[in-house]
């Protein structure tokens, strides 16, 4: 490789990471906000009205307790508040029995450590215990005594707290991009089951079962989202009346894992049924049509998920859903001209992921299953 060429691609990497960059602070620009005002704020009551000198810990509390993840943040309070107050009593009390020194630090440090792990699995909770502690042992009180830290860090919780119910971002948009990828997850596996079929290529076959298999990070992010949407819905008065519609994306995106783990199921069998020939021209036609249908069903289902307008939202999933019924009531073997064993098998695996999907739309699961043939 030249220097020339060496060059244009640290280039093109320097650009694109710039970009990326440039991306993520544009979307983080509300949360910084928050986070700016809640930490500043958090510091000033306990200066100003609390009179503690250098209060760092309210503004580090509140930074730790409202951040940037997807967590709970209610737990997050909790967790500072009481991983702080805790922290410094078994410091203080440990202080007392062991006296001051490094190595009664490190002491000290174990056992917060161990404590917080038997109390709690929380990583930020273990944190706080542990640092409080420390800080017990190495440093000297501030002038209100031990517990001044203690207070600085329920005023930092309590402004996250705040923050989180006066001024939360909508917890129905994580969600919502979540379900979206993962549906475009299922509908790209759905498409490459239909080419496989069509073309008898059992090694497409099995690149579908590896991408239906890789979705599992996706699935962990929507039920991860889903934690503090429901969170914020239930704290937050400005949202509290889309708390239904949270509901009803988490019961859907429920039934879309389930589909998704469905579809691992028969991209698997199809691979074997490919691998033996044992479909009619006919049977692969018709099977094959079938599950475009259902990708492209899918697509709408996603769009209905994710539209903010709640008459759009419900003529979209009831679009969807008559999609999604077209394609059941022909779920029969014979409907579709399979005639093997193995075809027959095929089939059968399918009907579970198309009662997932009509479920997802918000049909009960006895009124999805109806649209399925008798057997």
């Amino acid at each position: 490789m030249t220097a020339g060429s060496r060059l244009r691609e640290a280039r093109a990497f320097a650009r694109k990471r710039i970009r990326v960059g440039l991306r993520r602070s544009q979307s983080s620009i509300g949360p910084a906000l928050r986070i700016t005002f809640c930490a500043v704020g958090a510091y000033v009551v306990a200066e100003r009205l609390l009179g503690h000198q250098g209060p760092i810990f309210a503004a580090t509390s509140a930074l730790i307790a409202l951040g940037f993840g997807k967590g709970p943040r209610l737990r997050k309070v909790l967790e500072v508040a009481v991983g702080c107050t805790l922290g410094i009593a078994v410091g203080d009390l440990l202080l007392h029995v062991l006296g001051a020194g490094i190595w009664q630090a490190g002491v000290v440090m174990l056992l917060s450590v161990l404590l917080a792990r038997f109390l709690d699995s929380g990583v930020i909770f273990t944190t706080q215990l542990a640092l409080q502690s420390a800080l017990v042992m190495l440093l000297p009180a501030p002038a209100g005594g031990p517990f001044t830290r203690s207070l600085d860090a329920v005023v930092g919780g309590a402004f996250a707290l705040l923050v989180t119910m006066l001024v939360p971002g909508d917890p129905r948009t994580e969600p919502k991009i979540q379900l979206q990828k993962l549906l475009s997850e299922l509908a790209a596996v759905l498409r490459g089951c239909a080419a496989a079929l069509a073309q008898s290529d059992a090694t497409a076959a099995w690149h579908a079962l590896v991408r239906a298999r890789s979705s599992q990070p996706l699935i962990d992010e929507v039920r991860n989202s889903f934690t503090s949407a429901r969170e914020v819905a239930r704290i937050a008065p400005a949202y509290r009346r889309h708390r239904e519609e949270v509901v009803d994306l988490h019961r859907a995106a429920g039934c879309i894992d389930l589909a998704m783990r469905n579809s691992r199921v028969f991209s698997r069998r199809l691979t074997s049924a490919i691998n033996h020939a044992a479909m009619s021209d006919e049977a692969i036609d018709s099977l094959a049509a079938l599950l475009q249908e259902t990708a492209d069903a899918v697509d709408v289902l996603a769009a209905g998920l994710s539209d903010p307008d709640p008459g759009a939202r419900e003529r979209r999933l009831r679009h969807a859903r008559q999609e999604f019924a077209d394609v059941a009531t022909r779920l029969h073997p014979r409907s579709l001209g399979v005639q093997t064993l193995e075809g027959e098998g095929l089939v059968m695996v399918f009907r579970p992921l198309m009662v997932d999907l009509l479920e997802a739309t918000g049909l009960a699961h006895d009124e999805a299953v109806d649209y399925l043939p008798r057997l």
